[in-house]
């Protein structure tokens, strides 16, 4: 039986992988890829570590300390993360059920019931699916807040006016992590495309030698994992290379503003975004909203279907920072019912190879 992995790097090729495993890369890459996302994006591009240090380094370029942003309630601690290194105060709206974004209804609530003094929006396509801008630049312009673009979920789809996302607001951010819509395993950049009201500073120190040796080789031990889970080694496996640092989790890569990206992941980054599909309507994830979400998992899992750990259990993921975040579970109850039914598919199998997990996850539609 054929296993299919929503995650550790499965949507690597046997010759992708090799490929990125021995990459050579130069400076005149990262000049190539800053040149290449600079003229794509219109503004002074600059690359980071990850995308949560891209994201951070742009906030504190155009907001102050102590403001306020609108932020989708349905997201990752990295984004909450780069707000707070920021000094800035994330206000989490609820989002609709059908595309996960929040709308111009939403965004008013949470506008008006906020203490906070809100001037930027953070925008994010949730899963690749884009919000209505047009609407949301009437929003912002009447509020006089300023949007960001966080591309991490969405490189390449386009708003439904013929717009790319990344070509609209203040600044633009984009993650090259692990299942992204660009994946180089690790590294990320940020487009200035509006002048700064504050001053920043480039990242000037090289990238740490144990997080290049993570990135490399996370595509190989993905690959080893996913050959031993079919002699049921391979979650033992992985929890060893966790424990030895050969493997980080996602939501575990440091935000640091001081670190370029590696050159062999600028490398692999040009080459993916110069790739990218040019109808840019192809999301990052299938999602499903689902009743009885475990058992529909493990029926999926007795398919041959892996498709646990993505944006479940809570509205900020993962679990073990959900703490830290103070969600307003009260005032985001499409948001909290979403993170309790949603089940991912991953969009790098062919519609033909996930036909059968399609029929499975009919029987538990939630109505």
């Amino acid at each position: 039986m054929k296993h299919y992995y929503l995650g550790l790097a499965s949507n690597y090729s046997k010759k992708r992988r090799l490929k990125h495993t021995f990459a050579v890369g130069r400076g005149q890459d990262c000049q190539e890829l800053k040149d290449f996302l600079s003229k794509k994006y219109g503004g002074e591009a600059i690359l980071c570590k990850n995308g949560r240090s891209a994201l951070a380094l742009g906030l504190m370029a155009y907001f102050n300390k102590g403001e306020g942003v609108l932020v989708n309630g349905f997201t990752c601690y990295a984004v909450y993360e780069a707000v707070k290194s920021a000094s800035l105060k994330p206000v989490f709206v609820d989002i609709n059920k059908e595309d996960l974004n929040f709308n111009i209804e939403s965004l008013e609530k949470a506008l008006a019931s906020s203490e906070e003094k809100i001037t930027g929006i953070i925008v994010q396509n949730s899963l690749g699916n884009p919000v209505n801008m047009s609407s949301l630049e009437g929003f912002a312009k009447k509020h006089n807040l300023v949007i960001v673009e966080d591309l991490a979920h969405c490189t390449g789809v386009k708003y439904s006016d013929g717009r790319e996302v990344g070509t609209v607001g203040v600044m633009t951010a984009l993650s090259f992590g692990k299942d992204k819509s660009i994946d180089t395993i690790s590294g990320g950049a940020v487009i200035l495309r509006e002048p700064c009201k504050n001053k920043i500073k480039a990242p000037t120190k090289a990238p740490k030698l144990s997080d290049v040796f993570r990135a490399r080789f996370y595509p190989l031990f993905g690959a080893m994992t996913r050959g031993l889970s079919r002699i049921k080694l391979g979650g033992v496996f992985m929890r060893c290379l966790l424990k030895l640092h050969f493997v980080e989790k996602s939501a575990d890569n440091k935000l640091d503003l001081d670190r370029k990206i590696a050159k062999f992941e600028a490398k692999m980054a040009l080459e993916q975004i110069k790739n990218l599909k040019k109808s840019g309507e192809k999301p990052i994830r299938d999602f499903y909203l689902v009743n009885n979400r475990d058992e529909a998992l493990k029926k999926l899992e007795e398919a041959g279907f892996h498709f646990y750990g993505f944006w479940y259990e809570r509205p900020v993921s993962p679990e073990r920072y959900y703490k830290k975040v103070h969600f307003p579970e009260d005032e985001c109850p499409n948001t909290v019912d979403v993170s309790k039914k949603i089940v991912n598919f991953p969009t790098f199998y062919s519609k033909k190879d996930l036909a059968p997990a399609r029929k499975i996850i009919q029987e538990y539609l939630d109505e």
